[in-house]
C-alpha cells in the first residue's frame, strides 16, 4: 500500500453530523464505527464516533472522531485547515457554497492578485477551509 496523508478531524460530540454533512458536500462512501461497537469504556457515549472515514469518488479522504471525555479539541498553532484546489470552477464553487453556508466566510470567494479565485471560511462545525480555483473568473 502506498503512503497517504489525510485530514483527521476531532469533534467534541458532532463527528457523525459533520461527516454526514461532508458526505452531502463531496459525495462518496462514509463508514462510521461507534465506541459501542468496540465495548465503550465507562463514561464514553456508546453512540459516539470512534472512527469515521469518508472516501469520495474523486479520491478525497477525510477521517474524524468524537473526543472521549476529558480530551479537549486542538486549537491555535496546532490546528489544521483543509484545502481544496483545482480548475473545475463549477465543482469547487459548489463545494465553497456548501461549506460556507451556515459558517463564517473569512475571505470571500473572488479573484485574487495571483489570478486565481480564492476564498476561505470556517464551516458550521468549526473546521477552516481554503478553496482555490486555478485561473478561474470570480464567481
Amino acid at each position: 500500500m502506498a503512503a497517504r496523508l489525510n485530514p483527521y478531524l476531532n469533534f467534541a460530540d458532532t463527528s457523525r453530523a459533520a461527516m454526514e454533512f461532508y458526505q452531502s458536500v463531496f459525495g462518496g462512501q462514509l463508514d462510521i464505527m461507534t465506541f459501542g461497537q468496540f465495548g465503550a469504556p465507562e463514561g464514553v457515549d456508546p453512540e459516539g464516533v470512534m472512527h469515521a472515514y469518508l472516501e469520495t469518488d474523486l479520491g478525497f479522504e477525510l477521517m474524524a472522531s468524537d473526543l472521549p471525555p476529558g480530551m479537549e479539541p486542538t486549537t491555535g498553532s496546532g490546528s489544521v485547515t483543509c484545502s481544496i484546489s483545482g480548475d473545475d470552477t463549477e465543482a469547487l464553487t459548489g463545494y465553497w457554497e456548501q461549506l460556507s453556508a451556515g459558517g463564517q466566510v473569512t475571505t470571500p470567494l473572488e479573484t485574487q492578485m495571483w489570478g486565481d479565485t480564492f476564498g476561505s471560511c470556517v464551516d458550521r462545525f468549526g473546521v477552516p477551509w481554503l478553496v482555490n480555483i486555478a485561473g478561474a473568473p470570480a464567481g
